[in-house]
């Protein structure tokens, strides 16, 4: 007979508590209440647990970096993790990623508990930034015992954070448009709980301070939602004569639309969108767009994270935190500049 493989979420279960906690009696740490560590010890001897011995090489051999991020079927998450692996593979640096699942609810405690759990070295959270669910983390971090580097899009305050500048990508596609003498501008935003797509749209009212609510519409990053925004903006707006959309995906909707309604691009509409996507420049017309550099990004982001371990290694003590803003550049194509 074949016995079952007894698993650490049925120990954890057995003993009344988490999986998190299961590891750090195996791994003998000392942040476990004594009673606790009796009880949980009790349950392993009594379903003979056996821990996968995989496992314990993993968690024995370091240089290892964990990484929290999520939504990665956007191209911003995407790409910032590709940067991440081929530097921590450049490197010599294993990961153990994390994915978060509910973006809005503080489980944060939870990612980074289950991070550290694999006694990673350092950690990257890359989870985009929606309402405060980054500002929930802040009080936490003082207590970790390994740093954590931020990949964001945003630039305040005093974390350790490799971030875009994704209000001055807005500024830049929108002036470009009145450059070329476009007059009726319109925008469509991302989800506005999203803190990039808030940045942009302050880009956007920076250069266009007195912008009318019915200029403006939301979409959700997909191509659909930039084909109902230019619906939604004509609809409001007859004058629209061109449209910054906040990614290409919307804009490539955009576009679609404009070829629905007999619109020449970008003869009666101009269009602009963000990412530079490898597609964007084989769209019809080529799309001007915002590129910003995501994969640098993780790239630089584990660089700075191995030299803050390093650091640490050395003199037992944290790198002071910085701040590295990377700046947009502007891609000029077909989609904007009338012959």
């Amino acid at each position: 007979m074949i016995r079952k493989t007894i698993t650490i979420k049925q120990v954890a279960e057995n003993a009344g508590v988490s999986k998190q906690t299961v590891s750090r009696v195996l791994n003998n740490r000392p942040d476990v209440a004594p009673e606790t560590r009796l009880r949980v010890q009790a349950v392993i001897d009594q379903l003979h647990y056996q821990p996968s011995n995989l496992a314990r090489k993993l968690k024995q051999r370091g240089h290892t970096i964990g990484v929290a991020t999520a939504q990665l079927g956007q191209y911003g998450p995407m790409r910032r993790l590709l940067g991440i692996d081929q530097a921590a593979e450049e490197l010599g640096y294993s990961l153990h990623l994390d994915l978060v699942h509910q973006l809005e609810t503080d489980n944060s405690e939870q990612v980074l508990n289950e991070l550290l759990a694999w006694q990673v070295d350092g950690i990257i959270w890359a989870v985009p930034e929606i309402s405060n669910n980054r500002t929930q983390l802040q009080d936490k971090l003082s207590q970790l015992p390994v740093p954590v580097l931020f990949v964001s899009e945003q630039s305040e305050g005093t974390l350790s954070t490799i971030a875009v500048d994704n209000r001055t990508g807005g500024r830049l596609a929108t002036e470009h448009l009145l450059e070329q003498d476009y007059q009726h501008l319109g925008l469509i935003t991302g989800p506005l709980t999203w803190n990039v797509a808030r940045q942009r749209q302050l880009g956007w009212l920076d250069v266009l301070p007195t912008a009318q609510p019915k200029q403006m519409v939301e979409g959700d990053w997909s191509a659909a939602s930039g084909e109902r925004g230019l619906h939604q903006l004509l609809a409001h707006y007859p004058k629209l004569d061109a449209v910054f959309a906040c990614n290409d995906q919307m804009a490539l909707g955009v576009l679609q639309a404009a070829h629905q309604l007999d619109l020449s691009v970008p003869e009666d509409l101009g269009v602009v969108g963000f990412d530079n996507t490898p597609e964007s420049a084989y769209f019809w017309p080529p799309l001007t767009t915002v590129r910003h550099q995501l994969i640098e990004q993780g790239k630089l982001a584990v660089q700075v994270l191995i030299g803050v371990i390093e650091a640490q290694q050395h003199n037992g003590e944290f790198a002071h935190p910085k701040i590295t803003l990377l700046e947009p550049q502007l891609v000029v194509r077909k989609s904007s500049i009338i012959s």
